[in-house]
């Protein structure tokens, strides 16, 4: 019950063996057993999502960074969970697949058309304060693995929880959503 309700993709995904990208996708549908047809839309559904239908029958080892984690994104897509938990996915993607990842998730959390993965809550681990700055509803800030801020993010990264965790004096420049931290 809890792998068809949360999707985990760790920072660091392992795959022991050298399986093709629809295969991978595939090991998402596991926790279902839901049967073939519905399985298999659940996969196409997936690779299409992130553009790796041309993908689908090459194996892992042919892949760039950058594509296999797409891959690896995929199989959490195809489990249809309601949460995602994901550990710095966008580290290994050019700027356009991060951007394209982030507008990719956050339509699964606005979304609200009988998709089964509709609405579905999505928490990010991220390093990139820029990126939680102008893409997050909500950022919890740690510290040593205590939570020192947690809030909207023009506050839970302010200046002042910045230069407390970091270290480092700094300034958001510019308007919602395309801001930058300038250090």
């Amino acid at each position: 019950e809890r792998a068809r309700r949360i999707g985990y993709l760790p920072q660091a995904a392992e795959v022991a063996w050298n399986l093709s990208v629809r295969t991978l996708v595939g090991l998402g549908r596991l926790p279902h057993r839901t049967g073939a047809a519905a399985d298999a839309r659940a996969v196409g559904a997936a690779l299409s999502a992130l553009g790796l239908e041309e993908l689908a029958q090459r194996p892992l080892s042919t892949l760039s960074g950058g594509e296999r984690a797409r891959a690896l994104l995929a199989r959490v897509l195809a489990t249809q969970p309601q949460w995602i938990l994901a550990d710095e996915p966008l580290a290994a993607l050019d700027l356009a697949q991060q951007r394209a990842q982030l507008q990719h998730l956050r339509a699964l959390v606005a979304s609200d058309h009988g998709d089964a993965v509709a609405g579905v809550g999505v928490v990010l681990v991220v390093h990139d304060l820029a990126l939680a700055m102008n893409h997050a509803d909500h950022v919890v800030v740690l510290d040593k693995g205590r939570v020192v801020a947690s809030g909207a993010p023009l506050q839970a990264l302010s200046p002042e929880v910045i230069a407390t965790v970091w270290g480092i004096e700094a300034e958001w420049l510019g308007d919602k959503g395309h801001r930058a931290l300038r250090m």
